[in-house]
Order: structure tokens, then C-alpha cells, then sequence
């Protein structure tokens, strides 16, 4: 793309300020910033004037959910299909983690934060050793899928391949990278993160499988026979990772989609709960979670929306090649967005300060037409490090990785 191409591509969509310092800048940065421009999606900001009636929610009711004694019953028929589609090479997994660790007072990618106290232990450790451990019983590798961002991918690579994988077989390690988004004022202005580059973050984790594709890496799934992708999220250090019991039962239920879920600590547990929205398989944000809808209950007295979701999903690649032929709708989100002042100066706001656009996983699973919610022991399988200390932080998963018996 040329400077015209640019400023006519920035003129219809009202972003002219983008080519403010564009005659200080280098050539090589004038080149970076003209495609910048030419591969970022300007629509998206155009969203900002519909916030309030974007993505209406339809009507919520309970979904079933398979829950511990049910697996307990049928633990070893389901184990032995999880074992046999993983030796057969139709699992995979999918790593996702293009965020970085601020919230924990870090400017790295999130999964090499250490969370040793006697020792180093990275969060990527941890998953990889979780992954490892299905990989022993079943003897087989499992392709792993590591989505970064372009804000942490050579730290990230680099990281691996140091540490050597962790044990990994390093063939079966795939990066990829995912799309990002404008971010923008509120006005739908986009800013300026610096005088060559517009500010952009990861576009959701509902954008996986697309940037699979776009990447290449979905072929290269494909032509491996890979039929089934488990896909997980950075920051839970005690998830089992292609499960071999949670495989076989989404494959013995026909089900489109498996979802770990955990029971809730409380109704309003800041936690989506899987539910069932106009007939359909969905998740209802905890910000979504209204008053009766926490005091709804089952026929049987229980609490009807008792199970939330820990991002930890197997999907059928065949439906996920069809989800992405269909435009997944985009979410506006309030943030804290670094940006260049008039001046010309960084900024980095104390405050949310405008909006980023993602696209969630929760509308991929609302394309499908069935979904297995599966129960797993909360204290073995969720310990999410989202803050430093407190709820769902470093302490309460050093703490629960010491339950479950993992040397720190």
C-alpha cells in the first residue's frame, strides 16, 4: 500500500489523525505504519455507535450438565475413547496466549511469569507438564498449538526453545499468531500506541481458529488427521489438557462441543455459566447475570446456573471450519489503552480510556447445536492467575498447585 492508498483507506473512515507524524518517520517506519493501515479492519470502529444495542441477548434457560457421579460411572469406558481417538492422532490442543502479564506487574507474555517458590516454575511449565502427563498414558504426542500476539511472539518463541520445551517434543509445537484490533477512543477515534504505530490488542479468544487458518496452521492440523482440538487458556495452571475421560465423553455424547465447568463458589461468582440461549448450547456472562437469574432453580432445587465455564473447550475441527465461514458477531470492551498524547508523549491511563473489539468464545459455542457441559473436581482443575494477590491470583494458585501435591 502507498501513502494515497493510505490516507484515501484512512479518509472514508475518518481516521486521518493516523498519518499525524508520518513525514518524522524513517522509511522503514513509514513502511511498517502503511501496512499497518492496509491489514487493520476499520469497520469494527463503527461499532461504537451502536454499543448499546449490540449483541442482544436472547432467552436463557438451564443446559444440562454431566456432573461428577455420572463421569465417575462410566469413567473407564470414556477414558478408553479418549485414549484411542489420541493415539490414533485426532486430538490436538490449542494454547492460547497472546496476553501479557500487566496485571501481574509484568511487561512478558503471561505463561512465562514464575510462580516457583524454591525453584522456577513458569506458568508454561505447568501446562506443558499437565499435557505431558496425558501424553505418558497415552504414549503418544499430542500436536500443541500456541497462539501468541504480535506483542509477545518472539519472547514467547524464544522462551520454548530455551527452555527446551519443557520436555515437549518440540516437532509437535506449532506457533501461530493471532489477529489484532484496532483499539479506539469513544468516539471511535483509533489511537496511537506510538507515531508509527496505531494501538491494537489480540481480537478475543473467539478469534482462534480464523488466525489458525489465516497462519496456515489449520491445513497443517488437517493434513496431521487431526479431528479434534482442545482449546485452553494461559492462566489456569492445574488443567488437565486433552483429558482423556472429558475426549471419550464428548465422543460418546455426540456432542458438537465439550466445556469443562467447575461449580460455582457463589451465584455471582465472576464466571460465565453455561446455559442454553434461545434452544441453543451458550454462556451467560457474569456481568449478564441478573438477579433472577442467580435465584432460578432446577426442578430438583438446585441452583440453575450453578456451573461456570474455566475455558478449557474440545471442539470438532469440521465445525469449526463452518463457524468461521459465518462473520462471529464482535463485543465492545472497556479498557485502560496506552496512547500518544497531543504532544506526541506515551500516555499509560490509570483509567479504562476507550474500547477494544473482541470476538468471544461463547458465540462459537452458540453456532453449534450441542454441548457437553463436564464437571471436574474445582480444587484439581482451577486455579486461574488472573491478579498478583488475592481471588484467582499467584498466592491462591500456589496454594492449590501445594493441595495437589506440585513441588513449588
Amino acid at each position: 500500500m502507498n501513502y494515497q492508498q493510505a490516507y484515501d483507506k484512512l479518509e472514508k473512515y475518518g481516521q486521518l489523525h493516523v498519518l499525524k507524524y508520518y513525514e518524522e518517520l524513517s522509511e522503514q517506519e513509514k513502511e511498517e505504519l502503511l501496512t499497518q493501515i492496509e491489514q487493520t479492519d476499520f469497520e469494527v470502529l463503527s461499532l461504537c455507535e451502536k454499543k448499546e444495542t449490540l449483541n442482544p441477548r436472547g432467552k436463557i434457560e438451564p443446559i444440562a450438565v454431566m456432573e461428577l457421579p455420572a463421569i465417575e460411572a462410566k469413567k473407564d469406558e470414556y477414558t478408553q475413547i479418549g485414549l484411542d481417538a489420541i493415539r490414533a492422532g485426532k486430538v490436538g490442543a490449542v494454547l492460547l496466549a497472546g496476553g501479557m502479564g500487566t496485571r501481574l506487574g509484568s511487561d512478558a507474555p503471561k505463561g512465562v511469569y514464575n510462580i516457583g517458590l524454591t525453584k522456577d516454575v513458569f506458568i508454561f511449565q505447568r501446562l506443558i507438564e499437565n499435557l505431558l502427563d496425558v501424553v505418558h498414558q497415552a504414549d503418544a504426542w499430542i500436536p500443541l498449538y500456541v497462539m501468541t500476539s504480535d506483542k509477545n511472539h518472539d519472547t514467547t518463541v524464544s522462551f520454548f526453545q530455551e527452555k527446551q520445551y519443557f520436555g515437549y517434543n518440540a516437532d509437535y509445537v506449532t506457533f501461530f499468531m493471532q489477529d489484532m484490533a484496532p483499539a479506539a477512543d469513544y468516539s471511535g477515534k483509533v489511537y496511537m500506541e506510538a507515531k508509527n504505530k496505531m494501538s491494537t490488542s489480540p481480537n478475543g479468544n473467539g478469534g482462534w481458529f480464523l488466525s489458525m487458518m489465516k497462519w496456515g496452521v489449520a491445513e497443517k492440523m488437517k493434513q496431521a488427521g487431526v479431528e479434534w482440538l482442545n482449546v485452553f487458556a494461559v492462566d489456569n495452571v492445574l488443567q488437565r489438557i486433552a483429558d482423556p475421560c472429558f475426549v471419550g465423553a464428548t465422543i460418546a455424547t455426540n456432542s458438537a462441543v465439550g466445556a469443562k465447568v467447575v461449580a460455582k463458589t457463589a451465584p455471582d461468582e465472576k464466571v460465565g455459566a453455561m446455559c442454553l440461549e434461545d434452544g441453543k448450547p451458550s454462556i451467560v456472562e457474569y456481568y449478564d447475570m441478573t438477579p433472577e437469574l442467580m435465584a432460578e432453580k432446577t426442578k430438583d432445587g438446585k441452583p440453575a446456573y450453578h456451573f461456570g465455564v474455566i475455558l478449557n473447550y474440545l471442539f470438532r475441527v469440521k465445525d469449526l471450519v463452518e463457524i468461521v465461514e459465518k462473520k462471529l458477531p464482535l463485543h465492545i470492551v472497556e479498557k485502560k489503552i496506552p496512547y500518544l498524547n497531543e504532544a506526541g508523549e506515551p500516555v499509560k491511563p490509570e483509567e479504562p480510556n476507550g474500547y477494544k473489539f473482541e470476538q468471544l468464545v461463547l458465540d462459537m459455542i452458540h453456532e453449534l447445536d450441542s454441548c457437553l457441559p463436564y464437571e471436574v473436581v474445582r480444587k484439581k482443575e482451577f486455579a486461574p492467575i488472573k491478579n498478583k494477590t488475592g481471588v484467582d491470583s499467584v498466592e491462591s494458585a500456589r496454594e492449590l498447585c501445594k493441595e495437589n501435591g506440585i513441588l513449588l
